[in-house]
C-alpha cells in the first residue's frame, strides 16, 4: 500500500479534514466504490477463491477461472472480461445459494476489514438525508450483502451480475461497472451528475472525475498518482497508516 509520506505530491487529509471536506460540499447525492474503499481488501477476487476451496464450484469451473485469472494478472484478460467472468461462472447454481455463500462469506472474511471512519461518514450522509449508491465491479451477491452493514439497500447498488431465470443465475451478463462504464451503469440509473464520488483504484477514475466532490480512499499507487495530477486529495484510514 502507498505510504503518504512517499506522495508530498497529493494532499493527504486527516480523518477530521476529509469529513470537514465532504460534508462542506453538502452532497444530495454520493457515490461510493466498495472494495478497497468501504473495507479493505478485494472481496470479488477473495470471494472467488473462497467458492473454489468452499466446493460451491466444480473443479471445471475452478480449473477453468484459475487459468483465466493467471491470464488477468498477466495482462492477457481485460478488467473488464474479468470481472463479467468471474460472475458468469456461477451460471447454473440457485441464486438463493448463492446468497447464503455470500452471507456466509462477507461475515467471515470481511466485515472485519470495514474501515469505521468510513462506516461513519455513510451514517452522518445518511442522517442528513443523502442519497447513498455503491457502485461494484465485484458480484451483486457479495456487495449487497456488504453494504447492509452501511443501511445502503440493494436498489442502490450498481455492481457485477447476471440474470437469474426460474431461481438460476445464467450467463448472460446484465452490468459490469468498471471504469468508464461506472459512470454508465450510474447513467442509466439516472445518475449523471452525483455531488460527491468515493474510490480506491483508477478504475474509479472516470466515476471520482464526473463529481464536484472526488475522494480517493486508500488509493492504489495508479490511483495516486493520477491524483496528484488533477488535484484531488486523498485520504488514509487509520488501518491503512499503521
Amino acid at each position: 500500500m502507498p505510504d503518504p509520506i512517499s506522495a508530498p505530491s497529493a494532499t493527504v487529509l486527516t480523518t477530521a479534514e476529509f469529513h470537514a471536506r465532504v460534508h462542506s460540499i453538502s452532497p444530495r447525492v454520493a457515490v461510493f466504490d466498495c472494495d478497497g474503499t468501504l473495507w479493505s481488501g478485494d472481496a470479488g477476487s477473495s470471494f472467488m477463491r473462497w467458492t473454489m476451496d468452499t466446493g460451491l464450484l466444480s473443479r471445471e469451473a475452478t480449473e477453468w477461472l484459475n487459468n483465466r485469472y493467471v491470464g488477468y494478472k498477466r495482462g492477457d484478460v481485460s478488467e473488464l472480461a474479468i470481472c463479467g467472468e468471474m460472475v458468469q461462472v456461477y451460471h447454473g447454481l440457485r441464486e438463493s445459494e448463492l446468497r447464503r455463500a455470500a452471507a456466509d462469506f462477507f461475515a467471515s472474511h470481511i466485515e472485519r476489514n470495514i474501515f469505521p471512519e468510513m462506516l461513519q461518514l455513510v451514517t452522518d450522509l445518511q442522517q442528513a438525508g443523502v442519497d447513498i449508491w455503491a457502485v461494484s465491479s465485484t458480484c451483486d451477491w457479495v456487495i449487497e450483502e456488504g453494504v447492509k452493514r452501511f443501511n445502503i439497500p440493494a436498489n442502490r447498488v450498481l455492481a457485477a451480475r447476471v440474470a437469474v431465470e426460474a431461481g438460476f443465475a445464467t450467463e448472460k451478463l446484465l452490468d459490469v461497472p468498471t471504469d468508464e462504464g461506472k459512470v454508465v451503469s450510474l447513467r442509466n440509473a439516472g445518475i449523471t451528475a452525483p455531488d460527491a464520488v468515493f474510490g480506491n483504484s483508477v478504475h474509479d477514475a472516470a466515476m471520482l472525475a464526473i463529481a464536484p466532490g472526488a475522494f480517493p480512499v486508500n488509493p492504489s499507487a495508479d490511483l495516486l498518482r493520477h491524483s496528484a495530477t488533477v488535484g484531488w486529495p486523498v485520504y488514509y484510514p487509520a488501518s491503512i497508516r499503521h
